[in-house]
């Protein structure tokens, strides 16, 4: 199939309806809009939740507690992930790390706990760390870098392949 095989089927395009021709156009004499009110009249809008002027829901329900807008949620990574996924001296940085399955996307930072024991030495540059994930990387002879999400971005389309810094299982299938 290609898009030049493709075909109208049939019944799914229908004219549209032709209102305000009159009681003969089989839209009848008020064209669709019933008789009178709010909706009858021309230029009609009525707002989102609007409920003929009695107070709306959203206004009449309670509201409890507080959302912090400006709260920056993370995607968390454990030095246990680190510790099975990454060989000795690997560059781990927010690109290998979608490459290996650990974060989905680019568009939250990624944080780095300190749950799990490491044993290898790695070179990090993620956004933020934990203080018991920092001092347990630079006790191995590792490096942690604070790193913006705009780099990680800009090596995401400099990068031609996406894997080999890593030991995942997806690795085996090259």
């Amino acid at each position: 199939m290609a898009l030049h095989n493709l075909t109208i089927v049939e019944g799914s395009r229908h004219a549209p309806k032709r209102v305000g021709h009159g009681i003969g156009s089989g839209m009848g004499k008020t064209s669709t809009r019933g008789q009178k009110g709010q909706g009858a009249r021309q230029g009609r809008k009525v707002p989102v939740g609007f409920e003929g002027g009695q107070l709306p829901l959203y206004r009449r329900l309670p509201k409890h507690g507080f959302v912090n807008h400006g709260r920056v949620s993370y995607q968390v990574i454990n030095l246990k992930d680190l510790e099975s996924r990454f060989a000795e001296g690997a560059e781990v940085s927010n690109l290998t790390l979608m490459s290996c399955g650990l974060i989905q996307n680019l568009n939250a930072p990624v944080k780095i706990l300190g749950t799990g024991e490491l044993t290898k030495k790695l070179i990090v540059s993620v956004q933020a760390y934990s203080e018991s994930a920092k001092t347990a990387i630079e006790a191995k002879g590792g490096t942690c870098t604070v790193t913006s999400l705009k780099d990680a971005r800009i090596a995401l389309k400099g990068s031609k392949c996406h894997c080999g810094h890593c030991s995942c299982e997806h690795q085996e299938d090259k």
